[in-house]
């Protein structure tokens, strides 16, 4: 296309807009009727978002979404057992992945092979934490430091305010970031089961109130938050700390395993992973992994988990070593686990069988889940990795990810 035409095409539009989506705050159960059948006076018809077998009741889904009009089905597949040694998730786990991907799950399932057979995937959560990060804008610098030591001799009043807010997370930390007259509070907290996300923000929000009230010197402007605090989006600084849980794992597979169920030698699987790795840094890459969004995706989805924070959950490193005895040895480092068991779609039904399944549900449901994540990621950075290496990669997806009639 033509600069011309581009120009043409891209100025702004000054007809009339197209008619408003109806809304019916009074009666939300005739919303997702309302809603079709304002698209079909459009043209459009929607019988299969809307299949009356899948759809939810309105007050179903009341809180997890608005202008509901239907439901987008994603096939759900099992992978398994997959046996972990975790200090939350112990035993043979089923997992389920959310996807349309073909090959995915059968990639999945046949890591999960490979490492149970070799005795299970160690994990453990090592940190929990969620940030917000928010931002005040003051005059002068003086200003700053006023608002900033009044912050400072404030702290054990900011936990109380934090804990008038929730029942279940905790101010744990707040550190300082000062740039002249910009000050920022990164305000981190425990969130129990939760993911937390919202409840750090309406804690966040609440402190910040306060403070802004009762300081000497009120700032020019504040927002909740700065864009510190990482949240959906990938950052070296979570990569280097933590946001949500951080869970390390290792899997030891010995030469017999490889070689029978994975196809191919340590030796060339290390050899593989050297080049990964290295290409990996050149590109710029956080971290260095195969496809940790792979795993976390499919499990977010089917979990009901916020599934943008799949952006900052899929940094992290994989590390990759054969033994002299011919065995190979993976770690993972997942930093980003943004999960929980309570809240947002965690209550959705197909969502709660998925977490049953799991062993999901209850007291330290949230930090089994993160494990599992992490055992699963790991799975799937092994069979990745030897298909690759092995010249699978490609064949695997041309039998198992096209569209074929059944």
């Amino acid at each position: 296309m033509s600069p011309d035409r581009i120009a043409e095409v891209v100025r702004a539009d000054s007809r009339p807009l197209g008619p408003r989506l109806p809304a019916d705050r009074e009666d939300p159960a005739a919303q997702p009727r309302r809603l079709r059948a304002f698209l079909e006076s459009l043209g459009c018809r929607v019988d299969a978002l809307a299949d009356p077998g899948a759809l939810y009741a309105p007050q179903v889904v009341l809180g997890n979404i608005e202008n509901y009009v239907g439901v987008a089905r994603i096939p759900v597949g099992l992978i398994g057992p997959l046996r972990i040694n975790g200090t939350a998730a112990s035993g043979d786990f089923y997992v389920p992945l959310a996807t349309s991907e073909g090959a995915l799950v059968a990639s999945y399932n046949r890591g999960a092979k490979a490492v149970s057979l070799a005795g299970g995937v160690s994990v453990v959560c090592i940190a929990e934490r969620v940030g917000r990060a928010p931002g005040f804008v003051f005059e002068s610098m003086s200003q700053a430091a006023r608002f900033l030591g009044f912050c400072l001799d404030h702290l054990d009043e900011m936990k109380s305010v934090a804990a008038e807010t929730t029942r279940h997370g905790a101010l744990a930390d707040v550190r300082i970031a000062w740039d002249g007259n910009w000050v920022v509070l990164f305000l981190e907290f425990t969130t129990g089961e939760a993911a937390g996300q919202n409840m750090v923000t309406i804690a966040a929000d609440a402190i910040c109130r306060r403070l802004v009230g009762a300081a000497p010197v009120a700032p020019a402007a504040w927002a909740i938050d700065s864009n510190l605090s990482g949240d959906k989006k990938a950052s070296h600084q979570s990569f280097q700390g933590v946001r949500g849980k951080r869970v390390i794992g290792e899997a030891h597979l010995p030469r017999g395993v490889v070689e029978e169920d994975l196809r191919i030698s340590s030796a060339e699987v290390a050899r593989f992973w050297r080049l990964f790795t290295a290409y990996g840094v050149k590109s710029g890459s956080i971290g260095v992994q195969g496809h940790y969004a792979n795993a976390l995706a499919a499990i977010y989805v089917a979990c009901g988990q916020d599934v943008a924070c799949v952006s900052e959950s899929s940094v992290g490193f994989t590390r990759m070593e054969d033994g002299p005895d011919g065995s190979l040895h993976v770690s993972v480092d997942l930093p980003n686990l943004i999960v929980g068991t309570v809240g947002g779609g965690t209550a959705l039904p197909s969502q709660r069988d998925c977490l049953a399944l799991l062993g999901c549900t209850g007291e330290g449901g949230a930090r089994r889940l993160a494990e599992i994540c992490a055992a699963t990621a790991l799975a799937g950075e092994v069979s990745g990795a030897a298909a690759l290496a092995a010249g699978h990669f490609a064949r695997a997806h041309e039998t198992l990810g096209r569209k074929r009639s059944i």
